[in-house]
């Protein structure tokens, strides 16, 4: 049985000293960096995942798809748009596109897979 899904999630982000480009603490560019963008892409979908999953299940990423158009700069507030394209053998396929206003900003896919804990718990664990 299908769950019942939500058509669309917005989340609001503002950028911030910590969502600028960098690697090992060198400043790259004065924009968001595509790290930053993908945890808040990431986090937005997850939101789907959280009201399907059971209690002894939890979702894993299995792709995330960005094309940027535009940056973002710092102290702008950009809205990510997500909707769901598929939910079948317990993988969620969603689409999303990034804005700042009017100006587009990044669009892309994300998939997750839920799975039982006990099977990632199986996974993760190192010898």
């Amino acid at each position: 049985m299908q769950p019942e899904l939500i058509k669309k999630i917005i989340h609001r982000h503002r950028v911030t000293q910590d969502d600028l480009a960098h690697f090992k603490y060198e400043k790259v560019h004065y924009v968001c960096s595509t790290f930053a963008l993908a945890r808040e892409i990431e986090w937005t979908t997850r939101q789907y995942i959280k009201k399907i999953k059971k209690d002894d299940e939890e979702g894993i990423g299995t792709m995330l798809e960005i094309l940027h158009h535009n940056p973002v700069f710092m102290d702008e507030e950009f809205v990510v748009n997500a909707e769901v394209d598929s939910y079948e053998h317990d993988e969620l396929i969603c689409s999303y596109e990034v804005k700042v206003g009017e100006r587009l900003v990044a669009t892309g896919r994300t998939g997750q897979k839920i799975l039982p804990k006990s099977v990632l718990e199986k996974k993760f664990k190192y010898d």
